[in-house]
């Protein structure tokens, strides 16, 4: 089984199916990414770089802002995302 789950192309998260230990690699289309932290079984892991303020993708829809750089392999969660969901003061994007 695979140890994480992304399930859109547009998505710059993915799942860890698993716990993963800092320093753990897992592939992700082809390319070896890096768990800069422990991350807890079903939480999120960044598949790439986010930029401060860019829009974070989950199941191919915005399910945040990152609220500080974010790098590949970083535990992504809510201390570095704010959510935009149900929120009347943040514009949702579209794919």
């Amino acid at each position: 089984m695979n140890a994480v789950l992304k399930t859109s192309e547009n998505d710059n998260v993915v799942t860890c199916l698993r716990a993963l230990k800092k320093g753990e690699e897992v592939m992700i289309e082809g390319t070896i990414c890096v768990a800069g932290q422990d991350i807890p079984q079903f939480h999120k892991m960044a598949a790439i770089d986010i930029k401060k303020g860019s829009p974070v993708y989950k199941y191919g829809q915005v399910i945040g802002l990152a609220t500080r750089d974010i790098n590949a392999g970083d535990y992504a969660h809510v201390h570095n995302i704010e959510s935009t969901r149900g929120r009347g003061d943040k514009k949702e994007e579209t794919v």
